[in-house]
């Protein structure tokens, strides 16, 4: 079974992630592209550093070659955002990256992107699921493995560059050479390693790297840049007194900071500083995008400086979306994505992290003093996350009790309004909110609350997970 969700589809390999799915999921994309008539414009194809995912791609490529579909594939380990930069500078219909993001090592998966490099739609991929199941494995059209690297519909390409340098031109090059920053990088056993290094040494900053080998097993952790991954990082910046560490994800669409202090800052408070600085730093002006469990400090950001806050439902696409619509500054997410008006409609943990570098030289500050001096400002804003795990049973009662009984629990604070728009929100008269929904890419139920302070956002956390008796 096949079932894409707010990342791609991603499924347990050996279990769901089989050789047959990948070449079913390629015929479904094949088919869909001749309905369309954009065969010729092609697709990208790339892959990261999980087990099996180099193999997985020549899978695809052996079934769309077979369906005489033009695959361009990057014949080497590269972040995601990557594949989304070429599909939009080549104009290709479609792109995709097999990856399953920063998930546990035993999954594996596939991202769609449609033309532009945009995170495929929820209607498309509904529609190549539905497709999928409609199909006969053995009526699967494909060339022969042995067939399929000289064939003239694939092009293989090595590089980098291209994608390195559109992200090198958007940067201060040379405020960053006079900073004499050091930057430890993380990337977490993934693929970031050579695009940062590249970028932030071509910029004269001092780089060290942690957690660089290949590693199919991630260390023994998820590749998920959240704050209790990164003790390593937070000690190597501080043995180090380095400026600052970035690490990414698997796949290196997010990123996490850990600041010259060894503190980590969340993807809310980078996303806030980068908005900040875009608009006061780089003199930019116009919205931000959120989604609906992502800070409200982006609000008051925007509200000083005369703009708008949008928020939409979760998922990068409604992100990028709104972004078009708007001509956003920035839109990004609490599970650390973000993307910068110019660049692409897709998450990018690489130009997010060089453009933090970029920030920081400027300022002639520490990344700890600017994210005080943005607190001073604006006050602060706390988020606690919880994730719940449920049967499949108890699923169904936390989706009748949620969100058709609308049986929400008694808070000891005002509600100014409640949003059933994405799972369930919940807006306080202080500013503070929680939001209550089942995870897209994870069979987890996903609480978020934020508020003034950490013990009062976690009380809001804890009064939902005792009301629907949720164990972590």
């Amino acid at each position: 079974m096949i079932e894409f969700g707010t990342g791609g589809w991603r499924a347990i390999i050996g279990d769901e992630f089989t050789r047959e799915n990948v070449r079913l999921l390629a015929q479904g994309l094949a088919d869909r592209m001749h309905d369309e008539g954009v065969v010729e414009r092609g697709v990208v194809l790339s892959y990261d550093r999980r087990f099996l995912s180099d193999v997985a791609a020549w899978w695809a490529i052996e079934v769309l070659a077979g369906n005489d579909v033009p695959v361009t594939v990057i014949t080497r380990p590269v972040p995601t955002p990557m594949c989304m930069w070429t599909v939009k500078q080549k104009g290709s219909a479609y792109g995709i990256t097999v990856t399953a993001s920063h998930n546990p090592a035993l999954y594996n998966g596939i991202k769609v992107f449609t033309e532009g490099g945009r995170d495929a739609e929820l209607e498309v991929t509904d529609e190549i699921t539905a497709h999928v199941r409609t199909l006969d494995p053995a009526a699967v059209r494909s060339l022969a493995p042995h067939e399929v690297a000289d064939s003239p519909l694939v092009t293989q390409q090595s590089s980098i560059n291209w994608y390195l340098d559109a992200i090198i031109e958007q940067l201060d090059l040379d405020a960053i050479r006079h900073a004499h920053l050091s930057v430890v990088l993380d990337p977490m056993f993934g693929v970031a390693q050579t695009s940062l290094q590249t970028i932030l040494v071509s910029a004269r900053c001092e780089v060290s790297v942690i957690n660089a080998r290949h590693d199919p097993l991630f260390g023994g952790r998820m590749p998920s840049p959240a704050e209790g991954s990164l003790s390593p990082l937070r000690q190597a910046v501080l043995d180090q007194g380095a400026d600052l560490g970035i690490a990414t994800d698997g796949d290196a669409d997010r990123l996490g900071i850990i600041d010259d202090l060894g503190n980590y800052l969340s993807p809310n408070q980078v996303l806030v500083l980068l908005y900040e600085y875009l608009l006061t730093g780089k003199g930019w002006s116009g919205p931000v995008v959120r989604n609906l469990s992502t800070t409200h400090l982006l609000d008051r950001v925007a509200a000083a400086h005369g703009e708008v806050c949008h928020e939409v439902p979760v998922g990068f696409k409604w992100i990028s979306s709104k972004m078009a619509e708007t001509d956003a500054v920035i839109g990004g997410e609490s599970s650390g994505g973000l993307t910068v008006r110019g660049h692409i409609p897709g998450k990018d943990g690489i130009y997010a992290g060089s453009l933090l570098v970029e920030m920081v030289a400027r300022s002639g500050k520490t990344l700890s003093a600017i994210y005080a001096d943005l607190v001073a400002r604006y006050g602060e804003l706390v988020m606690e996350e919880s994730s719940y795990g449920y049967t499949p049973a108890r699923r169904d009662e936390l989706q009748r009790r949620i969100f058709e009984e609308h049986d929400l629990p008694g808070f000891e604070r005002e509600i100014d309004r409640t949003s059933w728009e994405d799972g369930c929100k919940v807006y306080f008269a202080d500013d503070s909110w929680l939001t209550i929904r089942f995870s897209g890419t994870e069979p987890v139920i996903r609480v978020f609350a934020e508020a003034p302070t950490a013990q009062e956002a976690k009380d809001l956390s804890r009064t939902v997970a005792d009301h629907y008796g949720l164990k972590a």
